[in-house]
C-alpha cells in the first residue's frame, strides 16, 4: 500500500495523503478494523455521515502469491453496531493493489437519494454521477452498462438494489474473471453503508499500475512455490478435490458436524436438513437434471 485516498462525499473530493507508519504492516481485515477504530465514533449510526466505508487489499495481493486476490471492506455494521469486515474474491483486489491504494470514504452527499461512481487509475480519482440508466436495476443489467462504459478490463465493486435503499442486511459486489456479478462482500450490511454514502459503484482501472514492489523475490517465490504445491496436493484443494468438485457448500456438513453451523441466528451450531443442502447434495442434483449447473470452480 502506498497511498489512502480519501473519498469525502459531502464535498464530492478525493485526495490522497501517505500511509500512518502504525498502518504500514497492515492489510486486509486488520487495516479495515484498525482504521475503524481509529475513525468512525462508536456510537454513530452505522448508516449516518459520522461512519465510514474502508476497502483495503492484503498484503501480498497483486501478487503471484496463490489465494491472494481478495478484497476486504470494512465499517461499522448496521446489523450488529459493532466493527465488520466482509470480504470478496473477483477482480477488484488485485487491481486495486496494484495501484497502491486503500480507500476510505466518509461523509454523506448533502443531496439525498443522489448517487454516485468513483473512478480510480493510474493518473488518479474521481467522483462521477450515477447515470440514471445504472440505478434501480439487478446487477446482472447493471454491470454490462458499467463495463460497456469502463471497458471489460476494469474491477468493479458496487451495490444492488438492495443497497441503495439501505436495507440493513445489504452485500456488495465484485465482478469474477468473466466480468459476472458473482463475488459478494456479503456479511454485516455493508452494501447499505455504501449505499448510505450515495456511492453505487466503484471502478477500478489498474492498467498502467506500478505493482506490487517485492522486497526479496527469491524469498517470496520460495514460499509462494511450497503454498502452490500445498494447494495441489491437499484432499480439499488439489484438482479434483473437494472444493474443486463440491464448491464451499463442502463445508456445510463439515462444519454441520463440529457444531459451528450458524443455525437460528447462531443460536445453535447444528441444523437438521444440512445434508439436504450440501455441496454433495447439490452436485448430485445438479448430476440427475443432466449435468446443468455446476458446483465448483477454479
Amino acid at each position: 500500500m502506498n497511498k489512502i485516498l480519501r473519498v469525502n462525499m459531502s464535498d464530492l473530493t478525493c485526495s490522497f495523503e501517505d500511509v500512518p507508519q502504525k498502518y504500514r504492516y497492515l492489510g486486509g481485515r486488520g487495516l479495515t478494523s484498525a482504521i475503524t477504530c481509529d475513525e468512525v465514533p462508536p456510537t454513530c449510526h452505522p448508516l449516518g455521515p459520522n461512519n465510514k466505508v474502508i476497502v483495503a487489499t492484503g498484503v501480498v495481493t497483486g501478487t503471484a502469491a496463490p489465494t491472494s486476490g481478495r478484497i476486504s471492506i470494512g465499517g461499522k455494521s448496521p446489523l450488529t453496531g459493532t466493527i465488520k469486515e466482509t470480504n470478496s474474491g473477483g477482480m477488484a483486489g488485485q487491481k486495486l493493489a496494484r495501484l497502491g491504494i486503500t480507500i476510505v470514504v466518509e461523509g454523506q452527499p448533502r443531496e439525498k437519494g443522489k448517487f454516485w461512481l468513483l473512478k480510480v487509475d493510474k493518473d488518479g480519482a474521481e467522483l462521477l454521477p450515477a447515470a440514471d440508466k445504472w440505478l434501480a436495476k439487478g446487477l446482472y443489467e447493471t454491470y454490462p452498462l458499467l463495463f460497456a462504459e469502463f471497458g471489460e478490463k476494469v474491477g468493479i465493486i458496487g451495490i444492488g438494489v438492495a443497497g441503495e435503499r439501505l436495507m440493513a442486511n445489504a452485500g456488495i459486489c465484485v465482478n469474477d474473471p468473466e466480468n459476472r456479478p458473482r463475488r459478494h462482500a456479503g456479511r454485516g450490511g455493508m452494501g447499505a453503508v455504501m449505499g448510505s454514502k450515495g456511492l453505487k459503484a466503484i471502478v477500478i482501472d489498474d492498467e498502467g499500475a506500478p505493482g506490487v514492489p517485492i522486497v526479496n523475490k527469491e524469498v517470496f517465490d520460495t514460499g509462494r512455490k511450497k503454498l502452490v504445491e500445498a494447494l495441489r496436493t491437499h484432499d480439499v484443494t488439489k484438482p479434483g478435490g473437494a472444493l474443486n468438485t463440491y464448491g464451499t457448500a463442502v463445508l456445510i456438513n463439515i462444519m454441520n458436524e463440529a457444531g459451528g453451523l450458524p443455525t437460528r441466528n447462531f443460536s445453535s451450531g447444528r441444523f437438521e436438513g444440512a445434508a439436504k443442502i450440501s455441496g454433495e447434495a447439490i452436485h448430485e442434483a445438479c448430476k440427475k437434471r443432466g449435468g446443468v449447473g455446476k458446483t465448483g470452480h477454479g
